[in-house]
């Protein structure tokens, strides 16, 4: 028997984190190359740290001979990412980081598993196994510890860059510890903020007073209490921050990414990897299945299970599990989702319409849990399925 009462944590870390800035450079070179060709094959990689920012990968055009063209643009995609995020430190900053371009041209043994020709479907662009999980416990069908700790930060970048509160800056991390009764979240025992500010002037005190509104804003009414404890900034100065305080690499924060830890995760990463990428596809894919079997009523929670050979098309597997929440068998749910959706890396693409510049957007504050878009945008977080998937069970 599952516990019923106990304290789950979870953190989050803002679009100004070394590791994020990495993500989100990663995900808007996808989007700009993915603008002039939706085809495109990109899997890119990048780091950062004091006054320096290096992108390396691969890419895949119909003509490589474009190659050239496109990687002319590179360098002002990752100084504007710089700029939106508010980096302006004399140690890292967008008019001044060199940037160091090493993308290349996609192996042609990587291409040849995944393109389609003769009677061969297109393949998975890896081997791999993905998850997607949805839980009844918050309105988005998200953990509340991750989807809370993701909140405080989008409001607190929000503030930030409309210059409601000048001395924060763009580094920043937080983390809930939940207390759940009877398996539903119910209050807060201890939050945990650290965040980037301007002057060495500044206690943690003065922080506290700065952010505390706002997370009691964001915060469901009672979750904090006089028995919470907050831990705000709690080494003490935080001036130095972003590359130049810790280097960044893209991929790092893949539980960031997804569910907080209340749920598995494959282990592949999602941002600088173009849809053909299973590990990022069908990662979403699995979500969308997950969110839908909730969002039915079928069951409270659900984890889904997919995995997939590098260059072949068919997932080898798909699993189940409604941790005894099911209102109809767990076999029955996995049949239902396999007849719901084709869950090719191409089905996957052309149902979710993916093959389009909408993953910069995910770089920060989770790439789950987050509202559809009028362009495509988070599509994978649609709760169109519902009617099928009754249908089939």
């Amino acid at each position: 028997m599952s516990r019923q009462n106990y304290v789950f944590t979870s953190e989050s870390v803002s679009e100004g984190h070394p590791d994020k800035v990495c993500d989100r450079i990663s995900d808007a070179v996808l989007d700009a190359f993915l603008s002039e060709e939706p085809e495109a094959r990109v899997a890119a990689e990048t780091f950062a740290t004091t006054n320096r920012v290096v992108i390396g990968g691969e890419v895949g055009l119909s003509d490589q001979s474009k190659l050239k063209d496109y990687m002319g643009r590179v360098e002002g995609i990752v100084r504007d990412c710089i700029k939106d995020i508010g980096y302006e430190q004399d140690k890292f900053h967008h008019e001044t980081v060199e940037v160091t371009n090493l993308l290349h041209e996609q192996s042609a043994h990587i291409a040849q598993g995944v393109d389609a020709s003769g009677n061969k479907d297109e393949g998975a662009g890896d081997q791999g196994i993905m998850f997607g999980y949805a839980t009844n416990e918050t309105e988005h069908l998200m953990p509340a510890p991750i989807h809370y700790a993701h909140a405080i930060l989008r409001r607190l970048a929000e503030v930030r860059k409309d210059g409601t509160e000048a001395t924060l800056r763009p580094d920043a991390k937080s983390q809930l510890s939940v207390r759940y009764e009877n398996s539903k979240p119910v209050g807060v025992t201890s939050i945990v903020l650290s965040t980037q500010h301007a002057h060495e002037s500044q206690t943690s005190a003065d922080i506290r007073a700065i952010v505390e509104p706002y997370i009691q804003d964001v915060l469901p009414a009672g979750w904090i209490t006089l028995d919470t404890e907050w831990h705000v900034n709690p080494t003490g100065t935080f001036v130095i921050g972003g590359p130049d305080g810790d280097a960044g690499l893209t991929g790092r924060k893949i539980i960031v990414d997804t569910y907080g830890g209340a749920a598995p995760h494959g282990g592949g990463a999602f941002s600088g990897k173009d849809p053909t990428k299973v590990d990022r596809s069908a990662a979403y894919a699995a979500r969308y299945l997950a969110k839908n079997v909730v969002a039915a009523g079928m069951a409270d929670k659900c984890t889904i299970q997919l995995s997939y050979a590098i260059g072949v098309s068919k997932p080898l597997s798909i699993y189940c599990d409604t941790f005894g929440t099911g209102q109809v068998p767990d076999a029955e749910i996995e049949k239902a989702v396999a007849a719901c959706m084709d869950l090719t890396p191409r089905g996957i693409r052309e149902h979710l319409g993916m093959n389009r510049p909408i993953y910069a957007r995910t770089a920060a504050y989770g790439h789950f849990g987050r509202a559809p878009e009028a362009d495509g945008g988070f599509s994978w977080e649609k709760t169109d399925l519902i009617d099928r998937l009754k249908a089939e069970v």
